[in-house]
């Protein structure tokens, strides 16, 4: 599929690129909550949840940067806009959304409001979001109160709820930005009044300055002034800018200060407006905190707009050329979306597709983190600080814009989240992907010992090691789109992850036997233990997880290696390398010593191994992603790549020729395919074969909406371990986990998870490269229906994506049969939840995080029109254009 490089947003792409044009340095990038983050944490105890609460962030200045609804700001969040509201009734004006701490919610954290973002461009140069803002007072006090008494059992007690709603008495808040050049922000906020009666609406469009001049090494203060009608703002590394809203509107003015360290505080505006004190706000027309105090009448079923423009030159216009320009652009993003998206999706696939690209551009987040400066803070030696949070991590110095999970719940990074994240957003815009992959390798995130941070919350915990997997997938999906790869790139990234393999190996595996550990890999409460603690017993696991994702690594580093070597010879000495490690480690997987080893004979299934302090060691028999995941390490490498180096052929014959007892076990992995290319795995088809009947077992695995992380075998069958007199279990629980291990709402991989839906599809579309399409499957298990290994794919892919897709009855999977998305203003507004109900695909968790479910937006694309993989799945593995060609022959 050929793009168009001349359209409007390609242009402004291209320039941005290939000529510093600096296109991207406005964007969305404030988070929706600031406060409860590590960052903003100084309590004593370290109680991030409840050190800055949501009634505080009304009065106290941020340290590490700022939140708002709909924000938008410079890329080192210097000047932020945002839009506050008030419906003159509600206790507090609206400028941060509302909802409840990890200790205040029955599932933990969760955010109380319904936002949506339905439209972005990868240079900002558009966005468009929903607010749904009641008419009724807002229910804070319910909200907190009800949840509170309601148990981990029971459902959470959300806004709908509430019956705030009800009589379609609310505001629809549509924000939209628009640039007329990189520096030249237009803004147009359309209200409209859904209920059957006029509604008072206050409407704050606001500008103000982070703070950065109150703490230590102050930077100069900035200054916001009345200037001709307008604001002019006056910043020593921005310059100067214009801030005007149309229209004759009071400007109120106030400090971005902590309030009652001056005259004027943070809180001055919700003083003004929602107490009525007018000597909360600065008469006196300056300060670094400014908002246009617009009152209005929305009438019942009308609406009333706003526009207001931040630019770097005089740029005044009337109403008419400024809807001309937003509207302009929002024609342009159609333009760009209608040849990005593959013509052969339906209009429905199309939505679902362009809203989760619009969630994923959206939620890019300004991160800025000094952790020697935040340990001085607290007064710790930066150099001595273990013990402290993030302690051994005072190299890291963060300033920068980041692809976050969430901009509500997690206003962090997270390193496989973002790894995930840069393979939707290369989608989009694959210069952004692959700075957001080097950035977490860069000199001040990776540490000295070659460890990537993990998150905010423990940098030193461990994620899964996917970011080689996702580099090249990136990699392959930038070069079939410009016809060539970013070799440059590719080469400085790999030396990065050559050092982050390097501690994995010397790290996390604890015999020194090619079996890995890892600890916490994200997989949380659908195992017996907390991982990321000692164990009950002693001893350590051995995990299957950890293990498949270190086979992934080498086969990635493998396939990096081999493409670097088109070009210098020399990587095929590190190409022989991380095949040699992938052979150890797939001996290793496959040892057959009765129960020290992973494999279960008696179920076909790998399990984690529980090493014992007396030297025995049990399988904990729970069927989870844990023993999905090896089938995930099977790698497709091309013929003509491995036959334009025979040398490395020789190498590998050599290899095993010296180690025949590795072949036997070896080969039971590594097949030739019909074309020549060569397929590693962790195991051959007998144990395929067993593994996918489990796999498409709708009885285990296999929901109506892809692939659970859990199986549903556990419903009628818990696994159970009892250590003394404490018992450890697992049964299988559809939506949240009943285990209070991690916290709460911590069912936090599944059991429906968007990645591990990928990370499947990619491994079967290359088991049908080596395969073909003599290897059938019964789809579902016990159906009778043969498949092909491309079309189980498919029909995996096809389930997933139904979780978005309204149904015959207008429902969409999505939204957990609430009747109010089938009706009009709502039905076409989707979020893209953390995981999924494995029964009914209803969004759990982070309920609005686009974060790695945006990667659903590749789905459809992948499958369009039925025929074949299309040319993200040439990324997906590198070699399959020859399997679309074949399957549309047939």
């Amino acid at each position: 599929m050929a793009i168009n490089e001349t359209g409007a947003e390609q242009r402004r792409l291209h320039d941005a690129d290939t000529n510093a044009v600096p296109w991207r340095k406005w964007g969305p990038y404030l988070s929706e909550r600031q406060w409860g983050t590590v960052r903003e944490d100084y309590s004593p105890g370290g109680d991030a949840w409840d050190y800055l609460s949501h009634d505080d962030a009304r009065s106290r200045a941020y340290r590490w940067g700022e939140d708002g609804i709909a924000g938008f700001c410079d890329e080192e969040q210097s000047l932020c806009l945002a839009v506050a509201l008030w419906n003159g009734r509600d206790p507090i004006l609206k400028e941060r959304f509302f909802g409840l701490t990890n200790s205040e919610g029955n599932h933990g954290e969760d955010v109380k409001e319904y936002w949506f973002y339905v439209d972005a461009t990868p240079t900002h140069s558009y966005q468009r979001m929903v607010y749904k803002y009641p008419q009724e007072p807002f229910p804070y006090e319910d909200l907190v109160v009800t949840n509170r008494h309601r148990g981990r059992h029971d459902l959470e007690y959300e806004l709908l709820d509430t019956g705030i709603f009800a009589e379609d008495r609310y505001f629809d808040v549509v924000v939209e930005y628009a640039k007329d050049g990189p520096e030249d922000v237009l803004g147009r906020i359309t209200v409209h009044n859904r209920g059957p009666e006029p509604a008072p609406l206050r409407l704050l469009p606001t500008l103000w300055f982070r703070n950065t001049w109150s703490w230590d090494r102050p930077e100069p203060k900035p200054v916001l002034r009345a200037v001709d009608g307008g604001v002019e703002a006056v910043h020593h590394k921005l310059g100067t800018r214009r801030f005007e809203v149309l229209g004759d509107h009071p400007l109120l003015f106030t400090e971005n200060e902590t309030t009652g360290t001056g005259r004027y505080g943070k809180d001055a505006f919700h003083r003004y407006v929602v107490d009525g004190d007018t000597g909360a706000v600065n008469p006196d027309g300056a300060g670094t905190k400014v908002a246009a105090d617009v009152s209005a009448e929305v009438p019942a079923g009308g609406s009333v707009t706003v526009r207001f423009r931040l630019s770097d030159r005089p740029s005044a216009s009337d109403a008419t050329a400024f809807d001309e320009l937003v509207d302009r652009r929002r024609a342009e993003a159609d333009e760009f979306y209608d040849v990005l998206l593959d013509p052969r999706l339906g209009e429905d696939e199309r939505q679902v597709a362009r809203q989760a690209l619009a969630g994923m551009l959206w939620s890019k987040q300004y991160f800025g983190y000094d952790v020697e400066r935040w340990l001085a803070e607290h007064g710790r030696d930066p150099l001595d600080a273990k013990g402290t949070r993030n302690g051994d991590w005072f190299h890291m110095i963060c300033h920068d814009v980041i692809s976050m999970p969430d901009k509500w719940e997690y206003p962090w990074f997270a390193a496989w989240d973002l790894a995930f994240q840069s393979i939707a957003l290369a989608v989009v815009d694959r210069s952004f992907a692959k700075g957001q992959l080097d950035l977490l390798l860069s000199r001040r995130y990776l540490h000295p010992n070659g460890q990537i941070p993990a998150y905010e919350w423990n940098f030193s915990d461990v994620n899964p090691p996917v970011h080689a997997w996702a580099t090249y997938l990136v990699y392959e999906l930038d070069k079939a789109r410009n016809g060539r790869g970013d070799h440059d790139w590719l080469e400085a990234i790999f030396h990065k992850l050559a050092r982050n393999f390097t501690w994995w190996v010397n790290q996390k595996d604890h015999d020194g036997n090619n079996v890995f550990q890892g600890g916490f890999l994200g997989l949380d409460n659908i195992g017996v233990f907390d991982r990321s603690a000692p164990l009950p017993t002693g001893g350590y696991l051995d995990q299957a997880d950890g293990t498949a994702w270190m086979a992934l690594y080498c086969q990635s580093m493998l396939s990096i290696a081999l493409e670097l070597s088109q070009r210098d010879p020399v990587y095929l000495e590190q190409a022989q390398q991380y095949f040699e490690h992938f052979a150890w480690i797939a001996v290793a997987v496959n040892r057959e010593h009765g129960s020290a080893a992973m494999w279960d004979e008696e179920d076909g299934f790998f399990y984690d191994l529980l090493r014992l302090p007396d030297g025995g060691a049990q399988r904990l028999r729970v069927r989870s992603l844990v023993g999905l995941l090896p089938l995930a390490a099977a790698t497709v490498y091309a013929s003509s790549t491995t036959a334009r180096y025979p040398q490395l052929i020789e190498g590998v014959q050599d290899f095993l020729d010296r180690h025949p007892s590795v072949t036997s076990v070896l080969s039971r992995g590594r097949m030739q395919g019909r074309h020549g290319e060569h397929l590693l795995a962790l195991f051959d088809e007998q144990r395929l074969r067993r593994i996918l009947t489990r796999l498409l077992d709708e009885d285990e695995f296999l929901s109506p909406y892809g692939i659970r992380s859990l199986s549903k075998h556990h419903a009628e069958h818990p696994f159970e371990f009892r250590v003394g007199d404490q018992t450890f279990g697992v049964s299988y629980q559809p939506a949240e986990s009943d285990s209070g291990m991690f916290g709460g709402n911590s069912n936090w991989r599944g059991p429906i998870w968007v990645p591990a839906n990928i990370l499947m599809v990619r491994a079967l579309m290359n088991l049908y490269v080596g395969y073909g399409d003599e290897f059938t499957v019964e789809c579902p298990t016990g159906s009778g229906v043969k498949m092909t290994l491309f079309e189980v794919a498919r029909e995996i892919s096809g389930r997933l994506t139904r979780i978005f897709l309204p149904g015959p009855d207008g429902r969409r999977p999505c939204y957990g049969g609430q009747e109010v998305f089938t009706t009009e203003h709502w039905k076409t507004l989707i979020t893209f939840a953390e995981y999924f109900h494995g029964d009914n695909g209803a969004g759990l968790g982070a309920t609005h995080q686009t974060g790695w479910t945006g990667l659903v937006a590749v789905f459809p694309n992948v499958f369009a029109g039925l025929s074949g993989p299309d040319l993200l799945l040439e990324g997906m593995t590198g070699v399959l254009r020859r399997a679309q060609v074949e399957e549309e022959d047939r």
